[in-house]
């Protein structure tokens, strides 16, 4: 790895289909703009399987693993029992992405909201903290996990509620995810959160291969691009770029529990 200031990606898709031919290539350009690790994250279950085979492979990758909003119709007796035996398995470190999306509506609003509760649950037996989708639905998202005040970590992926909803988070013990859109001229909202909140709390994402950060807007992200979500969180916050990676980078490492 070259002096880069060393990041934590913590929500990657190398699962996703459109990394199949390069994930080598992209993992080694992600090491030398300084991503020393990153997890994983399930959307399905076939897509969790195999966040846990890429975390039993590169010594550098965790998973999550968990079932989307857009893909709870999918949930069966026989998928419920397929994720809750790869939850325990080694080097998973969240359940997630779980919670509720009522802007496309891909599953029905019913059966979105029966799975992110019994994932919530699963989480809460385990003692494993929880990767938040939550799009267009702030109110019941934060509804439902005032339910489960002992979850043992919450960070709210890809944030996009307001100061008020953040503040409530921050209250609650929660941590926000800041991604690609941190970078976006437009996206003063968030610019004003990202400065506000206390550096304790954020983590950093890029949600690759979704949310390029400006310069590669259009483009497939991937890790290496965290660097442009870090240089603006520094310029926002009045701080170089290697104190928002080391605080961030640190927060990755206690939330998660993962070594470097």
């Amino acid at each position: 790895m070259n002096s880069q200031a060393v990041l934590v990606d913590t929500h990657v898709h190398y699962n996703d289909p459109g990394f199949a031919h390069d994930l080598e290539t992209v993992r080694e350009r992600a090491r030398q703009a300084g991503v020393a690790a990153a997890v994983c994250v399930g959307y399905d279950v076939p897509s969790s399987r195999r966040a846990v085979m890429l975390a039993g492979q590169y010594p550098d990758v965790y998973a999550a693993v968990g079932v989307h909003p857009h893909d709870a119709a999918g949930m069966t007796p026989r998928a419920w029992e397929g994720l809750r035996l790869l939850a325990g398995s080694d080097r998973v470190v969240a359940l997630g992405e779980i919670g509720l999306d009522f802007y496309r509506d891909l599953s029905p609003r019913d059966l979105q909201r029966q799975v992110f509760w019994q994932q919530l649950q699963m989480a809460h037996e385990l003692q494993i903290p929880v990767v938040i989708h939550d799009r267009d639905a702030h109110a019941e998202t934060m509804a439902t996990l005032k339910e489960f005040p002992g979850l043992s970590g919450v960070v709210v992926h890809c944030f996009s509620g307001d100061r008020r909803m953040a503040e409530e988070c921050l209250g609650r013990g929660y941590y926000l995810g800041i991604d690609g859109p941190l970078t976006y001229p437009k996206n003063r909202d968030l610019a004003e959160i990202a400065r506000a909140v206390p550096l304790d709390r954020l983590l950093l994402e890029t949600d690759c291969p979704y949310l390029s950060p400006q310069p590669w807007r259009g483009k497939r992200n991937e890790p290496a691009y965290l660097q442009a979500v870090a240089e603006r969180l520094a310029e926002l916050r009045g701080l170089t770029k290697a104190e928002v990676a080391s605080a961030t980078t640190a927060n990755a490492i206690r939330f998660f529990s993962i070594t470097l």
